[in-house]
């Protein structure tokens, strides 16, 4: 009698979906337009989204989700207010944005609870 090899080890494959032909073109125009807004506000330091421009705000709202850009909200006054990522994506349109470089390098402090898990000694209160 010969010994045959029976494995109990059944592969479950993964369905490629199909794509439609304009999807891939999509995805990269989008891409595209994040790389291209990136490059130009860390070129220039922020940038102003003028309110009807949908679009672009979308497209900064993705970005923000992510940490790579800080989104304010101009006021016609001048003054200016910090979106966050959820109020970024349902933000009115009748306001400006600015668009700027997330601030970085700041100190990051751990809380501990009642001494337990670091000394309080040398951190700040």
């Amino acid at each position: 009698m010969g010994c045959v090899a029976v494995s109990n080890v059944v592969p479950f494959r993964r369905a490629v979906p199909v794509q439609a032909p304009g999807e891939r073109e999509a995805r990269n125009r989008r891409r595209s337009e994040q790389r291209s807004l990136l490059d130009a506000v860390y070129a220039t330091g922020s940038l102003i989204v003028a309110a009807e421009d949908r679009t672009m705000k979308l497209t900064a709202s993705r970005l923000q989700v992510y940490g790579f850009l800080a989104i304010e909200e101009m006021a016609d006054d001048g003054t200016v207010r910090r979106l966050r990522p959820s109020e970024a994506i349902r933000a009115r349109a009748e306001r400006p944005w600015r668009l700027s470089k997330p601030a970085c390098g700041g100190a990051v402090t751990i809380p501990s609870l009642d001494g337990f898990l670091f000394e309080s000694a040398g951190q700040p209160a």
